[in-house]
């Protein structure tokens, strides 16, 4: 009181200042618990889930059923795997060359055909048709690249194309 006097303020002027203030303050209040009253009804509302369910046993379900994915996630792995490793054993480089077997024939119905694993493991497969005669069909074995016994002008060409035909696995 006296440090009031000593400065020279009304003592009203401080009473209706705390008082506006305490309004202010009251009215603050009022607006944080409207608020809040508001908060709490979209929590509970959050809370209770679609059709009156608990949101936690939403997330139970959902966790649940995440861990079940990843199982299969797990499973369909080792799955892939296999059919990885069955695919290099697959013939999966392909090289033909189509050719007249005979001169005095068109058409080029004879080829030579080369198919390869991911090892260059396969076979030349050489059919040449003749109308007179027929079509005589040979196979030779490849292993690694290379066929081990003499291959015809086609059935060369036609074992350097699988060779350099795309690696499907890579």
């Amino acid at each position: 009181m006296q440090l009031f006097e000593y400065l020279g303020i009304d003592m009203g002027y401080v009473l209706i200042g705390v008082a506006g203030f305490s309004v202010l303050l009251f009215i603050i209040i009022i607006i944080l618990m409207i608020k809040l009253r508001k908060v709490n009804r979209r929590y509970r509302r959050f809370m209770g889930g679609a059709e009156g369910k608990s949101l936690e046993n939403q997330f139970i379900t959902r966790f649940a059923e995440v861990d079940e994915l990843k199982l299969e996630s797990i499973k369909l792995k080792a799955k892939l795997d296999k059919i990885g490793e069955n695919l290099l054993l697959t013939y999966q480089k392909i090289g033909i060359v189509k050719y007249d077997a005979f001169k005095e024939m068109g058409g080029k119905l004879s080829f030579a055909l080369a198919l390869l694993n991911d090892k260059n493991d396969g076979f030349i497969m050489n059919s040449m048709h003749s109308s007179r005669e027929g079509c005589y069909t040979y196979i030779k074995e490849v292993l690694k690249g290379e066929a081990f016994v003499v291959l015809a002008e086609e059935e060369r060409l036609a074992l350097e194309e699988a060779l350099k035909s795309g690696d499907y696995m890579g």
